[in-house]
């Protein structure tokens, strides 16, 4: 494709959901892979549905991840403003040319008339469809009535007759019958445009081809190119994309309270690690490579991968990818990005909290799972003696009471509390003592964290606890068993 240029033209709504997040890499890919302009555009004409802030989510959401626009409202561009509702005068312009080329109609019928329409069709459980009662006035009527300072809307006239078809990339040719579309409107009566007439006037001044949006416009396609081939304007090339589900019977939906962007970012999940994971979800690479860097998407995106079937979105793949980018992180970088968990968890300024990255790395799925995994190190939970009865390592009531006692005297002896020091005590216990590491291990692990999994194990949950705190919990460890032993 020449001359390629894309947008990403979300409304303020509220949150960045998963699906205007793939929109906007999508788009984003397209213009890269074809050096093409990739655009920003706010669509704020629907001003009853608009959320205080939700523009400043979208500007943050799309500079987080990477995906840099070459125009729009915050650096300007060639084609501004690149706001609906700062462009009011240039929709108001182009809907009279509509009308005076006969695209279009002023309508005056009454918000209590097309109540009253909707409500028939309702009782008839027919769709709703406008009856053109306006469009058969006559001029002078319409010339009288506009002077008169009559509210009115301009809707856009549709061929009774015959048909109408458009070509998209993915499902090819579709053809309708006139007869079944609605002559919706263009033009409110507040002066702003509905979206269907201000995104083609927009696509048009914008120079914007491929137009990318979702599935559901498939059906309103026929009637954005009627109004292209009403003001004789070239029509773009489509890419109708198809929708993300959340199972084989429901859409994703932020109104349903399906996790946005930022939900998931706020959880813990890596940003590299949900773009990757959205960009397959309904495209393909052509074979069984799963990650993907922003960088290597810009090389491997084509639009000859995308799918029509709709996408299913499992959250558990993405806890899979998210886990797998955490592995393959530097260490350094993890235990910055885990810091603030640490404290949240609020673990003692003094423990060596690199260790505990080191130990958590190659465990964690999502960041936000941190705290629970660590809490045992603030303090130790309550739990039951019966923990200490261990079948893999044939630990018992009476071989743990045993063997924990005698760990607490040698590692009370050790001056030097370091994992090797530590590790050296406790071995030498086991060789003199002549059993099994776990019969010494295992009971020592319980005793200090309260925990049948942990990460990392009793070495090193003794060194990052400390002599004072590892042995004050091993002796409350020694009194829980000598309850459940009944031993006074």
């Amino acid at each position: 494709m020449d001359n390629v240029r894309t947008r990403f033209a979300p409304s303020p709504t509220g949150y960045m959901h998963i699906g205007n997040l793939r929109t906007a890499l999508y788009t984003y890919l397209i213009a890269k892979k074809y050096n093409g302009k990739f655009l920003l555009r706010i669509e704020d004409t629907d001003q009853e549905r608009l959320v205080e802030g939700a523009t400043e989510v979208i500007f943050k959401t799309l500079k987080l991840v990477g995906l840099q626009h070459d125009e729009g409202p915050d650096i300007g561009g060639p084609y501004g403003p690149y706001v609906q509702s700062e462009r009011k005068e240039i929709y108001k312009k182009y809907a009279e040319e509509l009308v005076a080329r006969g695209g279009a109609y002023y309508c005056f019928c009454s918000k209590e008339r097309i109540d009253a329409l909707r409500e028939e069709a309702a009782k008839n459980n027919a769709t709703f469809k406008y009856d053109g009662h306006c469009k058969r006035l006559s001029k002078e009527e319409v010339e009288a009535r506009l002077k008169a300072g009559e509210p009115y809307v301009i809707r856009q006239r549709i061929p009774e007759t015959g048909t109408t078809t458009f070509h998209d990339e993915l499902f090819g040719d579709i053809t309708v019958e006139n007869s079944t579309l609605d002559e919706g409107v263009l033009l409110k009566s507040d002066g702003l445009p509905t979206y269907n007439f201000a995104n083609v006037v927009d696509d048009h001044l914008m120079k914007i081809n491929p137009v990318v949006r979702g599935s559901e416009y498939l059906s309103s396609a026929p009637k954005y190119n009627l109004i292209y081939e009403a003001f004789g304007w070239e029509i773009p090339k489509y890419i109708h994309l198809s929708p993300i589900m959340k199972d084989a019977h429901r859409k994703l939906s932020k109104r349903d309270g399906d996790a946005s962007f930022e939900d998931f970012y706020n959880k813990g999940y890596l940003k590299e690690a949900i773009i990757n994971y959205v960009a397959l979800l309904g495209w393909s690479p052509g074979d069984n490579r799963e990650f993907f860097t922003l960088e290597e998407l810009e090389q491997a995106f084509d639009i000859s991968g995308l799918n029509k079937a709709p996408a299913i979105f499992d959250v558990n793949k993405l806890r899979w990818m998210n886990s797998e980018y955490i592995k393959q992180m530097d260490l350094d970088k993890f235990h910055e990005l885990a810091l603030p968990y640490y404290r949240s968890a609020g673990l003692p300024e003094g423990m060596d909290l690199r260790k505990v990255s080191e130990l958590l790395k190659g465990r964690v799925e999502v960041l936000n799972e941190i705290p629970d995994m660590v809490d045992f190190l603030v303090s130790l939970p309550e739990y039951e003696a019966d923990l200490y009865v261990h079948k893999k390592s044939k630990s018992t009531l009476e071989s743990s009471y045993e063997y924990l006692l005698k760990a607490g005297e040698v590692l009370n002896e050790l001056d030097d509390w370091s994992e090797e020091a530590i590790k050296n005590k406790l071995n030498s216990l086991i060789e003199e003592l002549g059993v099994k590491n776990s019969l010494v291990f295992w009971p020592v692990r319980i005793a200090t964290s309260g925990k049948l999994v942990t990460p990392g194990g009793a070495i090193e949950i003794l060194y990052l606890l400390g002599k004072e705190e590892s042995l004050s919990r091993m002796q409350a460890g020694i009194e829980k068993l000598k309850g459940a032993l009944d031993i006074q």
